[in-house]
């Protein structure tokens, strides 16, 4: 099986795992809101930024799928690898990120993580002085966006390593 990423011959790794269910092909008009969703969500988003919230939240999901998309979408927007590689540790790497992109990978973990069922004021407010009320809508709701694709993503067991930067775009 020849696969367009540089992996080696699949004989020398674990079988890849088959999705559990097609939902996008099963749910065409669910699929189809999301990716519209998705788009608007993006609107006055900054490329780079948008990605890297959207690495952070599909690896605290552990979403597969998401994180091998959203890596090669950084990429290809022009994201450093070592930033990408130091998200999972952002908080000990705070001098490879701005303020403003400290503020939205808090504000990523606090609205992906909702163990005490709200976003803290001091996460809230931290973002909210980095940027303009309708950017921080369109983050939240961004955030948002991600971590919807990420749940199916991890429900229906979507298979990493197939995507194109820009396929989806």
């Amino acid at each position: 099986m020849t696969t367009t990423t540089d992996r080696p011959a699949p004989a020398e790794y674990a079988p890849e795992h088959t999705p559990r269910l097609p939902w996008a092909e099963l749910a065409p008009e669910v699929y189809r809101a999301m990716v519209r969703l998705d788009a608007a969500s993006r609107r006055g988003l900054d490329a780079k930024l948008l990605e890297l919230v959207k690495v952070r939240a599909s690896q605290l999901n552990r979403c597969a799928l998401c994180l091998d998309m959203h890596s090669k979408d950084a990429l290809a927007a022009g994201e450093s690898v070592e930033r990408i590689i130091q998200l999972g540790a952002w908080e000990e790497s705070a001098h490879f990120y701005t303020e403003k992109e400290l503020a939205a990978l808090a504000l990523t973990e606090a609205v992906t993580v909702l163990t005490d069922g709200f976003v803290p004021d001091e996460v809230y407010e931290r973002a909210a002085a980095h940027f303009e009320e309708t950017e921080l809508a369109q983050l939240i709701a961004a955030i948002t966006v991600i971590n919807a694709w990420n749940r199916f993503g991890v429900t229906c067991r979507m298979a990493p390593g197939h995507y194109q930067p820009g396929q989806h775009g």
